[in-house]
């Protein structure tokens, strides 16, 4: 059986584009989440909204609900 350089090259073609199509696994996603730790108790860092303070459960809720009914399209259009 002879294999000729034209086959060869269709084979090395089709695995090079069937690696290409390949997805990395999501690690930063699945390490973001922790179940330890309350989603209430947050970072301290540049990126938190103005008035919850992270521990304070009743600010994190109340900052929930304002960001929820901000996005709503029925207490927009009012």
């Amino acid at each position: 059986m002879k294999l000729n350089f034209k086959t060869l090259g269709v084979c090395l073609v089709a695995g090079v584009l069937l690696a290409a199509c390949s997805e990395p696994p999501e690690i930063a996603a699945k390490a973001a989440k922790r179940p330890d730790v309350a989603p209430y108790m947050g970072a301290d860092n540049g990126f938190m909204t103005k008035g919850w303070t992270p521990g304070n459960q009743g600010s994190w809720t109340e900052a929930i609900n304002k960001r929820n009914q901000s996005q709503s399209e029925y207490s927009r259009v009012k």
